[in-house]
């Protein structure tokens, strides 16, 4: 029979040793987090998982799931929410509303505001609610108020806050958010935008918000009132476009046709690295540039790339469409970016990706390059265009270094 002593001080030597994993990897830059995660006792947040699962730096785990076998809610990798409580930048005395309910992550927040600070963790499932209270109260943060609420328009009856840390995958940024964010506040949320999820640290800024920072992320989607799902158009058996905008059109007959003519190669001899990197720059370059989804089986046959399987990249003009690819190529440093293209104008949709990777290369290559801003405008009437990404309540809008 193992002991509470035992799994005590298992929990305390599996703690420090993730602690000691996330410093390895440059996560933790600071004191202050680094002594929360080291403090708060995250199996209690995960009773149901074995201790190591528990402390496993990269592993998220998931509280609930729908009917389908989806996931609703999940206990975020304790790595991502490091990354994103080190964008907060949170100080003593704050008060802080967390999006999005587990337990941990509040629990996180309130050793980082202290006692004379306030943490508010609000989520629209009752059951999420009541499991986050039970599990808090468990670790000893009885003191963190937990809220049932669709968060989309935010907690008024607490507000205003320093700090809003999102941890759900939101698509807009409601104007409930800005409202009841204070003079000094910052936005930590992971923003959806056509087909990728990057954690912004959002700051105030004429009137808008402007980012500190931006990280790669994904987490489960927002519920509620801030719901979106993004448009999935079939191609053909295997292969479709993930799409952010619901009024865009395109010609899948012609696409679908275009799909098994023999494929145009461009390489462009430039460096492929940094991929998360790269794939923001590409997918905010154009209102064309869409999601390419593809089927291992595709794949296999030889009729698209592996990249396809995860989502990649692909620039659509009428019947055709080219995608990012890369190959071995010691002098670009390793690999070399290139383009598959199909279709009856693939000579002419391949030199424009190929224009869009050499510009990265020479002149955004690094992490940090976009400067990213949030402007609000009358609901629905944000337009694309070439950086710039439309939303419900404003843009994105999107520029490089």
């Amino acid at each position: 029979m193992t002991t509470v002593r035992e799994t005590d001080d298992t929990a305390a030597s599996l703690r420090a040793a993730m602690v000691g994993e996330l410093e390895g990897m440059g996560v933790l830059q600071s004191k202050a987090v680094a002594k929360a995660v080291a403090t708060v006792p995250r199996h209690l947040f995960a009773a149901d998982q074995p201790l190591e699962s528990a402390y496993a730096a990269n592993k998220a785990l998931v509280i609930k799931r729908d009917g389908s076998g989806n996931a609703l809610s999940s206990l975020s990798a304790t790595h991502i929410q490091a990354v994103m409580l080190e964008q907060a930048e949170i100080e003593p005395g704050m008060r802080v509303l967390e999006v999005g309910s587990g337990g941990y992550n509040a629990a996180l927040l309130a050793e980082l505001v202290g006692e004379a600070g306030t943490v508010v963790t609000a989520d629209i499932d009752a059951e999420i609610v009541e499991r986050a209270r039970a599990c808090l109260d468990a670790a000893g943060y009885g003191r963190v108020q937990v809220v049932l609420a669709d968060a989309d328009g935010g907690v008024p009856e607490h507000a205003p806050f320093d700090r809003i840390i999102v941890t759900a995958g939101a698509w807009d940024i409601p104007p409930a958010w800005l409202e009841q964010l204070s003079e000094r506040g910052r936005i930590v949320v992971p923003l959806r935008m056509r087909g990728l999820t990057r954690s912004f640290a959002f700051d105030r800024e004429d009137g808008g918000l402007v980012s500190a920072s931006y990280r790669l992320c994904g987490f489960v989607p927002m519920q509620g009132s801030g719901a979106y799902t993004e448009r999935l158009v079939p191609i053909a058996d295997g292969i479709a476009l993930q799409v952010d905008d619901q009024r865009q059109e395109f010609d899948t007959e012609a696409l679908a046709a275009a799909v098994h003519t023999p494929r145009l190669e461009v390489w462009s001899g430039a460096a492929f690295d940094m991929p998360d990197e790269l794939e923001l720059f590409l997918a905010t370059s154009t209102p064309q540039m869409v999601m390419l989804h593809g089927s291992k089986q595709l794949v296999d046959q030889g009729v698209l790339a592996l990249s396809v399987t995860r989502g990649v990249p692909a620039l659509v003009v009428g019947g055709s469409f080219a995608y990012r690819t890369k190959r071995p190529n010691e002098e670009t440093g390793g690999f070399e970016s290139g383009v598959f293209a199909h279709g009856p104008e693939a000579e002419a949709v391949a030199a424009r990706y190929v224009d869009l990777l050499r510009r990265w290369a020479s002149d955004h290559r690094r992490r940090g390059a976009a400067r990213i801003r949030y402007v609000r405008m009358p609901e629905g009437t944000a337009e694309p265009s070439a950086g710039v990404v439309a939303k419900r309540f404003g843009a994105v809008e999107i520029s490089w270094s």
